[in-house]
């Protein structure tokens, strides 16, 4: 089924390599589940469905693409679902979640046809790194904000945080010991950041109480199956599965590309991509926002894994951890708060992948790099660039080299801050 001969590779190699991948991403399930949760999904439903999710998506990369890709509920888009969707844009969870299944199903549906090509080649690629890097800011910001380390100042938008606060004082030992376990290339050292962050919180007091007693499979049910699509065709609503579908797309495109590449099996990029998109239609119904082919892959595929078997294990490992979530409610903010700064500088750093010497290109990324943080929304930070990218190039007699599709895109992102003027 594997062809583990064919790929040169063993059970055992592809067992460890699973492993390695699982430590290394099992992370996960804490961090979005307390991102989901403030935007009013309960805790132990977001754990399920964050659980649930990942397990479906390792398995479908494992079955379908025969894949080692890690497939879980992806940072960045997680942070657009709560903060713009939800707390932004006003959508309940329950229609964020119907906006995740739509669109998946969008996504799914250009995964079979040569859609992903046309809208991969219509987007420049400084706009795609810009999106990267500006998600990363913005994933820094928050991780900053639930430390404690910046907080709204008055006389200024946000300012340095008490440095006297236990809260911060526990973030910042967090922090510098989580950097030095990730440069040291520690394995597992997401995971071992949160336990070192959950310890440091007992011993300065900080600790969430309490713990829920059993595991109620009840509460899940409010979750599960929960989407709505009651609000679908509202401006709003459309606006949101269009903003949704861009970012996991182009981002989805970028992990896996590359991962094929490592894993020098790039022919395997069709169907992973598929799996992925259905993938993301699923997470929506399991109670989760979208998944993707997590940057995590890469340590699974560096132990080894060339198959879908590496996948699966970590897919299997995963559904391990259902057993362990009435503990999960203790896991503090210091805890998280350095592992969302750490991910989020690491797609900061694609800025050195740009070109910055035109003009008409350079100010729409920045725009997107600087505004997806500073309005707290990815879709109206994608939605400025864009549409400053389109009149540039207009007005500087360059219009020919933009796509069909990124001005029918920048339209309906125009068409959208329009709409919100009128109304």
């Amino acid at each position: 089924m594997f062809q583990l001969k064919q790929h040169d590779t063993t059970v055992k190699q592809e067992l460890a390599a699973g492993l390695t991948g699982f430590f290394t991403i099992v992370y996960i399930i804490a961090v979005n589940s307390l991102i989901l949760s403030e935007a009013g999904i309960p805790l132990e439903g977001a754990m399920l469905g964050t659980i649930l999710t990942s397990f479906v998506g390792c398995l479908l990369m494992g079955i379908w693409a025969n894949a080692p890709i890690l497939v879980v509920p992806g940072m960045g888009i997680n942070a657009m679902f709560t903060y713009t969707l939800v707390q932004s844009m006003g959508l309940s969870w329950q229609e964020a979640l119907g906006v995740t299944v739509i669109s998946g199903l969008i996504f799914a549906l250009i995964s079979f046809t040569s859609l992903t090509t046309i809208i991969s080649n219509g987007i420049p690629g400084i706009l795609k790194e810009a999106i990267n890097i500006g998600i990363g800011l913005f994933l820094m910001l928050i991780g900053l904000e639930k430390g404690h380390l910046v907080e709204r100042g008055d006389l200024s938008i946000i300012s340095l945080g008490n440095l006297s606060d236990p809260n911060v004082i526990a973030t910042i030992l967090t922090l510098i010991i989580a950097l030095i376990l990730f440069i040291r290339n520690v394995k597992g050292n997401f995971l071992w950041t949160i336990l070192i962050g959950t310890g440091t919180a007992f011993l300065f007091g900080i600790l969430p109480s309490g713990t829920n007693d059993s595991l109620s499979l009840e509460g899940y049910s409010e979750v599960f199956g929960s989407f709505s699509l009651e609000h679908w065709a509202s401006f709003p609503f459309l606006i949101a599965v269009f903003s949704v579908t861009m970012v996991v797309v182009f981002e989805n495109i970028g992990l896996i590309s590359g991962h094929m590449k490592l894993a020098k099996h790039p022919e395997k990029f069709k169907k992973a991509f598929q799996a992925n998109g259905i993938s993301v239609m699923l997470s929506g119904i399991f109670g989760s926002s979208p998944t993707v082919a997590t940057a995590e892959s890469t340590a699974a595929i560096a132990a080894g894994g060339r198959t879908g078997l590496t996948a699966i294990t970590t897919g299997f490992l995963f559904l391990g951890v259902i057993f362990f979530i009435p503990y999960m409610n203790m896991i503090p903010s210091n805890a998280i708060a350095p592992v969302l700064i750490i991910i989020g500088g690491l797609m900061v750093q694609n800025i050195r992948n740009l070109d910055l010497h035109d003009l008409t290109e350079s100010f729409p990324a920045i725009f997107i790099m600087i505004m997806i943080p500073f309005t707290y929304s990815i879709a109206d930070g994608i939605a400025i660039g864009f549409i400053f990218y389109a009149i540039l190039k207009l007005t500087t007699g360059k219009a020919k080299r933009v796509s069909v599709t990124l001005y029918i895109i920048a339209g309906l992102f125009l068409l959208n801050f329009i709409f919100q003027f009128v109304s």
